[in-house]
C-alpha cells in the first residue's frame, strides 16, 4: 500500500476513535446535566411502568396539580425495571419529561459510557494494526517480485553475452576457412641447376 494512502487511512481511523470518545463523554456529561436540572427543582411521585425494553422504560405519573405525564424519552437509567411495576420517581418540577427512578444518578452512566469508548478504541486499534500489517506484506511481496525480475534480467543478459561470443567464434572460424593457402616455391636460381648437372647419376 502506498505510504500516503496508509497514513490517510490510519488518520481516518484515528478520527473515528476520537469521535466515538467524544460521543461517550457527551453522553456522560448529558446525564450529569439532566441530574443537575432535576436537583434544581426536584419533585417525587409514584409512577407506573407501562413498557420496558433494553434501553427504554416508559412510565405514567400524576403531578400534584393533577396532570398526567409520560416522559417522551422515558426514564433516565431504566435498568432492572419490569412492566406494571410501581416505582418512586424523581422529576424536574418545571420539566416533567426529565425523570429518573428515585436514588439513581448519573454515576450509573460512567461505566457504560467509558465501555463504549474503550470498545471503540479497541476496534480502531485492531483496524490500524491490520492496515499496517497489510501494507507491510504488500511491500514485501512487491520487493520479492522486483528481485525476481532483476534476477531474470541478469540471466537473460548472460545468455545474450554467451550467444554473442559463440557467434563471434563461429565468424572467425568461417573467415579462417575461406582464406586460401598459397604455397610459395622459391626459385632455386641458376646455381642450383648447374649443381644438379654436375652431380653423378
Amino acid at each position: 500500500m502506498n505510504p500516503v494512502i496508509q497514513r490517510r487511512v490510519q488518520l481516518g481511523l484515528l478520527v473515528v476513535g476520537l469521535t466515538i470518545t467524544a460521543m461517550a463523554l457527551s453522553l456522560i456529561a448529558g446525564c450529569f446535566k439532566n441530574d443537575s436540572a432535576i436537583e434544581a427543582s426536584k419533585a417525587t411521585v409514584m409512577a407506573e411502568v407501562v413498557s420496558v425494553d433494553a434501553l427504554h422504560a416508559a412510565v405514567d405519573f400524576q403531578t400534584p396539580d393533577g396532570s398526567f405525564h409520560s416522559p417522551r424519552f422515558g426514564l433516565l437509567y431504566p435498568t432492572e425495571l419490569s412492566e406494571g411495576q410501581r416505582i418512586s420517581v424523581e422529576y424536574a418540577a418545571y420539566n416533567p419529561d426529565l425523570a429518573r427512578p428515585t436514588g439513581r444518578t448519573a454515576m450509573l452512566s460512567i461505566i457504560p459510557g467509558l465501555s463504549v469508548a474503550v470498545v471503540g478504541w479497541l476496534v480502531v486499534g485492531l483496524l490500524m494494526v491490520g492496515v499496517a500489517e497489510f501494507s507491510r506484506r504488500l511491500a514485501r511481496r512487491n520487493a520479492e517480485k522486483s528481485g525476481g525480475d532483476d534476477s531474470a534480467g541478469a540471466d537473460s543478459g548472460s545468455d545474450d553475452s554467451a550467444d554473442a561470443d559463440l557467434v563471434g567464434e563461429n565468424a572467425d572460424s568461417a573467415a579462417a576457412a575461406e582464406d586460401p593457402v598459397v604455397d610459395v616455391v622459391e626459385d632455386p636460381g641458376p646455381g642450383a641447376t648447374d649443381a644438379e648437372s654436375l652431380s653423378p647419376r
